[in-house]
């Protein structure tokens, strides 16, 4: 809900995370998951009404990274959320990128980084994987249902 986005300022009214129930249950299981291997997860981002998917991309118009809000993005539907791992310092770990850095580093698998790096980014997607989401290539910290186009976009705030 604060400026740690691709802006650099805060974009939504209210500072709240939904999902679609589909999604909601995959996350408790990553969660549970998550807490078996000693870490909690963070989010950074759920549920994006319309508007805010638009600042988005005016901010950053590149289908790599930010999808069309005229296609509607996942997180418009409610089953997409960028999230990352908290360790047992209470610090998230390292990922080797901020969140939301659009640039080739934040790549799944994105090879020039050191192996600490790669095993908490390869944790992360183990248990989101196991939760039931899938990852896409170009953003370590997002996960999205299957099939996340067959879901409505949704408008409400």
């Amino acid at each position: 809900a604060g400026a740690a986005n691709l802006t650099g300022r805060a974009i939504y009214r209210r500072a709240h995370c939904r999902l679609h129930r589909d999604a909601g249950k995959s996350l408790i299981k990553a969660s549970r998951l998550a807490r078996q291997a000693g870490f909690i997860l963070r989010i950074y981002d759920a549920y994006r009404p319309p508007y805010a998917q638009q600042i988005l991309w005016s901010a950053l118009p590149n289908k790599d990274y930010v999808r069309d809000p005229q296609s509607g993005s996942h997180h418009s539907r409610g089953v997409a959320l960028d999230l990352t791992l908290i360790g047992t310092e209470g610090e998230p770990l390292d990922m080797g990128t901020a969140f939301d850095t659009m640039e080739e580093k934040s790549h799944h698998f994105y090879a020039d980084l050191p192996a600490d790096v790669q095993r908490h980014r390869l944790m992360l997607l183990g248990i989101m994987l196991a939760a039931g989401f899938q990852a896409i290539a170009t953003e370590w910290w997002h996960y999205e249902l299957p099939n996340a186009d067959d879901y409505p976009l949704l408008d409400d705030e």
